[in-house]
C-alpha cells in the first residue's frame, strides 16, 4: 500500500513529466526529475521503483511510459465517477471544472438540501440526499465529494461512509470523524491563504 504522502508525490511528478513532454523530452532522468519538484533524486528513484516503475542509469526514463504507470496508478486507464454533495458556489463550480473531464473523472450525479435544485437546468442529476445510497449502489461509487456547510458535513459524511463510499474530498469546513478504511482529503482555501500570510 503506497502512503497518500507518496501518492501526492506522483501527482507531482506528473505535473512536471507532462511539461517536459509538451516541450519535446522523451526521457527524463531522476535528477531532472528531482531538479523540477524539489524532491531529492534518491527519493524520486525510491518512489518509482515502490511502484515498480523501470529505467536505467544511462537512458533514465522514458517519460510516456512513467506517465501510463502513474496514471494506472491512479486508476486513469478508465473513467472514474464520483458523487457530489452540495451545490452551493463551490458545487457548482466543481460541476464546471474542465480539468475533471480531462483526467477522465466524472460526477455522476449531485445531492442537496433544497428542492429549488431538483430540476434546475443543470449538466449533472440533482437528487435529494436520501437518494445517495440508491446512486452509490447504481454505479457503484466509492469516491464522493462534500461541500456542504459546516453544520451538515458529519451527517453528510456518515450517510456516505454507510453507503460504501471510500474516499471523501472534504470542502466543508469542519474535521470529520471516519474509520480507519475510510480515507479524507481536506480543501480549505481560507487556512491554505490564512497560512501563507505568517510567511508574508
Amino acid at each position: 500500500m503506497i502512503s497518500q504522502r507518496v501518492l501526492k508525490r506522483f501527482l507531482t511528478y506528473r505535473l512536471v513529466l507532462l511539461k517536459l513532454q509538451r516541450i519535446g523530452f522523451t526521457r527524463v532522468f531522476s535528477y531532472t526529475l528531482g531538479l523540477e519538484t524539489r524532491i531529492k533524486p534518491e527519493q524520486v528513484r525510491k518512489d518509482f521503483s515502490m511502484a515498480c516503475i523501470q529505467g536505467s542509469r544511462r537512458g533514465g526514463y522514458n517519460i510516456v511510459y512513467v506517465l501510463e504507470s502513474i496514471n494506472r496508478l491512479f486508476k486513469q486507464d478508465g473513467e472514474r465517477m464520483v458523487i457530489l454533495v452540495g451545490l452551493g458556489n463551490i458545487g457548482q463550480a466543481l460541476i464546471n471544472y474542465i480539468g475533471f473531464k480531462e483526467s477522465h473523472i466524472k460526477i455522476v450525479a449531485g445531492f442537496d438540501l433544497d428542492p429549488s435544485k431538483y430540476n434546475r437546468k443543470s449538466s449533472i442529476p440533482v437528487y435529494p440526499v436520501e437518494k445517495i445510497a440508491d446512486i452509490v449502489k447504481e454505479y457503484d461509487i466509492k469516491t464522493a465529494i462534500i461541500a456542504v456547510p459546516e453544520a451538515a458535513g458529519q451527517e453528510v459524511c456518515d450517510r456516505l461512509v454507510s453507503t460504501g463510499i471510500k474516499g471523501i474530498l472534504n470542502f466543508s469546513p469542519v474535521v470529520l470523524h471516519v474509520p480507519d478504511h475510510v480515507i479524507i482529503n481536506y480543501v480549505n482555501i481560507r487556512n491554505e491563504l490564512e497560512s501563507l500570510f505568517y510567511f508574508s
